[in-house]
């Protein structure tokens, strides 16, 4: 059986270089989605893309953390700054565990409803909701996670275990068996679950070789069903100065997945029965069905 694979660009929005490589991956076949960072300076450039363009399988990246040191946004709620969701300077908190030792659950629902509003008031057809940093799977409100998607009629990023879950690092704490809580709320409302979150390599020293095309096939190998790709191209411009020593990892990616070799081992593994390449439209579709 052939592993579906979700090749997906987060944060989406986070600048204008995010946006114009997530439009030329996507329209070139060589990532199947993406999701969009409403509360980012470069999101409603980002939104307007999406919203002329269906086709691009664009979905909100939940935001509750600003993580750079100089470029920084808040919550786009009317309560986020009353409801524990910003620091002292009046930004979202830079780490995770900081969001969940201040935030207030409700506010932290509010504020993802704001954003996931933004996106459909902008004309968006929302495909799916994830996370930056993995905060949607903080225990204190990832069963609101999940429910949001319910409401919406749209799936969420869930995988079947902490363990599995790219970002994990995020959530150091959080045991399989509070984590099990949400995935039990996503198997009842008949989502698609993931069996693996591989995400970009955040600290791959500069010049180090990047080698997409293994990525893919370990996942092929790894034997899993379902396997979502959290990937993070950009092209040059204002990212070497928001994520200054990590900006080549970012930059390294588009060129990794524009090279030849990445679209000749996509349709290698395709035609063999290998992989089956996926987007979030097509496992709302699949969702959408079950309601």
């Amino acid at each position: 059986m052939a592993t579906r694979v979700v090749i997906h660009v987060d944060d989406v929005g986070v600048c204008h270089g995010s946006n114009t490589a997530f439009v030329e991956l996507r329209r070139a076949g060589h990532v199947s989605s993406g999701s969009v960072m409403v509360p980012c300076p470069w999101s409603s450039e980002a939104l307007a893309l999406a919203a002329a363009e269906p086709r691009l399988d664009v979905g909100v990246h939940l935001t509750l953390t600003s993580e750079h040191r100089h470029y920084r946004w808040g919550p786009v709620s009317a309560g986020g700054r009353v409801g524990g969701l910003v620091d002292d300077s009046g930004s979202m908190w830079r780490k995770v565990a900081h969001v969940r030792e201040n935030a207030d659950p409700d506010a932290v629902v509010d504020e993802w409803r704001s954003q996931i509003d933004m996106a459909i008031d902008a004309g968006v057809d929302v495909t799916h909701l994830d996370t930056h940093m993995g905060s949607a799977f903080a225990p204190e409100w990832s069963e609101h996670y999940v429910a949001l998607g319910v409401d919406y009629g749209i799936p969420v990023l869930m995988t079947r275990t902490i363990g599995g879950y790219g970002v994990a690092r995020h959530l150091p704490d959080v045991t399989e068996a509070e984590h099990r809580r949400a995935v039990d709320c996503a198997v009842e409302a008949g989502m698609p679950i993931a069996d693996l979150v591989i995400e970009t390599d955040f600290t791959r020293p500069v010049g180090a070789p990047l080698d997409l095309v293994a990525v893919l096939r370990g996942a092929v190998d790894s034997g899993k069903e379902l396997v979502f790709l959290a990937l993070h191209p950009c092209h040059p411009g204002e990212i070497e100065s928001i994520d200054p020593g990590r900006s080549h990892v970012r930059t390294d990616e588009v060129m990794a997945l524009m090279h030849p070799s990445w679209s000749s081992t996509l349709a290698e593994l395709g035609t063999s029965g290998l992989v089956e390449v996926v987007g979030m439209a097509d496992l709302r579709a699949t969702f959408s069905a079950g309601l």
